[in-house]
C-alpha cells in the first residue's frame, strides 16, 4: 500500500516546520563527515594514528549508526518520530563536544561510536517525517529537497573542514558541529510541533534488536579484517547471526524489522539493495581523494576542500530536479541512469597517477556528482513510496542502514587495501608508491560494485506498480 493512502491533510505550517527541521538535520550530519575528511591527516599527526586507525575514525561512526538505525526507526514508529529526532540532535551536539576534547585515539573512537548512535536517531526519522506529512504526488519533490540539503552539507563540508583545520586545527571541526547540533536541538524543540507514531501501542522487540546489533557488528568488523583469519571467522559468525535474527523476526508478533517487507515487495527490496551497493561503491572516494590531494599532490587542506566540494555541489544542484522528475518519470530509469554515470566516474579514477592534472580530478568529480544526484532522490522516492504509514520509520531506518552498511563496506575495502600495502605505516612521501597502487586497486573494485548496483536498480521492477505490494 502506498504510504500516503487515505493520508489526512496536514496543516501547512506543520509541513513547513517539518521541512525546515528535517532539512537542517539532513545538512548537519554529512557536513560533519565531509569536513572531517579534511582534518584526518592533521588528526593523525596530532594523535599519532596510523592510516588504518584513521580509517576507523570514520568507520566507528558508520558502524555504530548502522547498528542503531533500524531499531531507532522501529522505536520512532512506536514512541514518536519527533521525540527520537529531538534526542538525536541533543546527543549529536554532546558527543561532538567530547570528540573535540579527545586527547588520544581511544577517546576519539569511543566518542565517534556514541556520535554514530546519535546519527542513527536522525537517519531513522527525517525521511519518515517527510513521507508522513506530504502526499504521494509531492513526495519526490520534498525528498529531493532533503537530498539537496544532504549534498549542500557535503559541498560546504570539504571547504569548511579545510578552512577550520588550517586556522583552528582539526578540533575546530567538532566544535563547529557541536554548535550546529545545539542550534538544531533548539529549533526542533521550539519549531516542530506535533507527533507521529502510527505504530503506537505495539511492543518493541528488545531481543531482536540485540541480535541484530550483535550480528551487524560481527559482520562489518569482520569485513574490515577480511584479509585476516579472525576477520573471516567474525564475518561467518555475523552471517549466521543475521540468519538467526531473520528467523526470530519471522516468529515474533512485533518485530524490529518486518522481513515480509523484502520478500513480498520487490520494489522495496531491490531499491534498498541498490542503495547499499551504490554507497559501497562511492563512499570511499572522498576519503581516498583527500589523502591523494594532500599527500601526493601537495595541496593544503583548504585547497583540497575546494577540489572535493565540486562533487557535492553537483549533487546539490541536480538532486531537487531529479526528485521532481521521479514524480513523473519511472524512478527505476532515472536511478539506473545515475548509477551508470557514477560507475564511469569511479572507473576513471582508477587511472590516477602522481602527475594527473588536478583539473581532470575536478572534471571527474563533476561527473560523479551528477550521477549521484540522479540516483539518490529517485531511489529514495521508490523506497518510501513502497511502504504503508506504519512502516515509515522502519523504512527510513532501512534506507539509512543500507547507506551506512554500504559506507562501512566501502571503508572496509579501503582499510583492507591500505593494510595490505602500507601495514601500520602512515601515508607520506616514503609510502607514495604503495599508496598509489592501493588507490588504483580500490577504485577498480569500487567500479565493479557500481556495475552490480546498476543491475540491482534495473531488476527492481516498475515503481508505478508498487501499490498493493507492501506488507500489511
Amino acid at each position: 500500500m502506498d504510504a500516503s493512502a487515505n493520508h489526512p491533510p496536514v496543516d501547512p505550517s506543520v509541513r513547513r516546520a517539518v521541512v525546515f527541521v528535517v532539512n537542517l538535520g539532513a545538512f548537519v550530519t554529512p557536513f560533519m563527515a565531509a569536513s572531517l575528511n579534511l582534518g584526518l591527516p592533521a588528526m593523525g599527526r596530532d594523535l599519532h594514528m596510523s592510516a588504518t586507525t584513521l580509517g576507523w575514525v570514520a568507520s566507528a561512526y558508520l558502524l555504530s549508526a548502522a547498528v542503531f538505525t533500524v531499531p531507532f526507526g522501529r522505536m520512532a514508529d512506536i514512541y514518536g518520530r519527533r521525540r527520537i529526532l529531538l534526542w538525536g540532535n541533543i546527543f549529536f551536539a554532546l558527543f561532538s563536544l567530547v570528540s573535540a576534547l579527545s586527547t588520544n585515539a581511544a577517546v576519539m573512537l569511543i566518542s565517534r561510536v556514541l556520535q554514530g548512535m546519535a546519527g542513527a536517531m536522525l537517519f531513522s526519522t527525517g525521511t519518515a517525517l517527510l513521507t508522513s506529512v506530504f502526499p504521494p504526488q509531492e513526495r519526490g519533490r520534498v525528498l529531493g529537497h532533503s537530498v539537496t540539503a544532504v549534498y549542500l552539507g557535503l559541498a560546504v563540508g570539504p571547504f569548511s573542514g579545510g578552512l577550520l583545520t588550517q586556522h583552528f586545527g582539526w578540533r575546530g571541526i567538532f566544535v563547529a558541529n557541536f554548535l550546529l547540533g545545539t542550534v538544531l536541538s533548539v529549533v526542533t524543540l521550539w519549531r516542530l510541533r506535533g507527533e507521529w507514531a502510527e505504530a503506537r501501542g505495539e511492543t518493541f522487540d528488545v531481543w531482536g534488536a540485540l541480535m541484530y546489533g550483535a550480528a551487524l557488528v560481527l559482520l562489518m568488523f569482520g569485513c574490515s579484517r577480511i584479509h585476516q583469519q579472525t576477520g573471516l571467522g567474525m564475518t561467518a559468525l555475523g552471517l549466521v547471526g543475521l540468519v538467526w535474527f531473520i528467523f526470530w523476526e519471522m516468529r515474533t508478533p512485533s518485530p524490529v524489522l518486518d522481513v515480509s517487507l523484502f520478500h513480498a515487495n520487490p520494489v522495496f527490496a531491490f531499491s534498498s539493495l541498490a542503495a547499499l551497493i551504490h554507497y559501497a561503491a562511492t563512499f570511499a572516494v572522498t576519503f581516498m581523494l583527500s589523502l591523494y590531494l594532500q599527500t601526493t599532490k601537495g595541496l593544503t587542506p583548504q585547497q583540497s576542500g575546494l577540489v572535493l566540494m565540486t562533487q557535492p555541489a553537483m549533487m546539490a544542484s541536480f538532486s531537487s530536479w531529479a526528485g521532481r522528475l521521479s514524480d513523473r518519470i519511472e524512478p527505476r530509469i532515472l536511478a539506473s541512469m545515475g548509477m551508470v554515470v557514477t560507475t564511469l566516474g569511479i572507473f576513471f579514477f582508477s587511472f590516477l597517477r602522481a602527475g594527473t592534472p588536478t583539473g581532470l580530478v575536478i572534471a571527474n568529480l563533476l561527473m560523479l556528482g551528477i550521477g549521484f544526484a540522479f540516483f539518490s532522490s529517485p531511489n529514495a522516492n521508490a523506497v518510501m513510496g513502497a511502504l504503508d504509514k506504519r512502516h515509515l520509520g522502519v523504512g527510513s531506518g532501512i534506507l539509512g542502514t543500507m547507506r551506512l552498511l554500504g559506507q562501512n563496506v566501502s571503508m572496509g575495502m579501503v582499510m583492507m587495501f591500505l593494510a595490505l600495502h602500507l601495514g601500520s605505516r602512515a601515508v607520506g612521501p616514503e609510502t607514495q608508491t604503495a599508496f598509489l597502487q592501493s588507490l588504483r586497486e580500490i577504485f577498480r573494485l569500487l567500479a565493479v560494485f557500481g556495475v552490480m548496483g546498476v543491475l540491482a536498480s534495473l531488476v527492481r521492477g516498475r515503481v508505478g506498480s508498487r501499490e498493493g505490494t507492501s506488507a500489511k
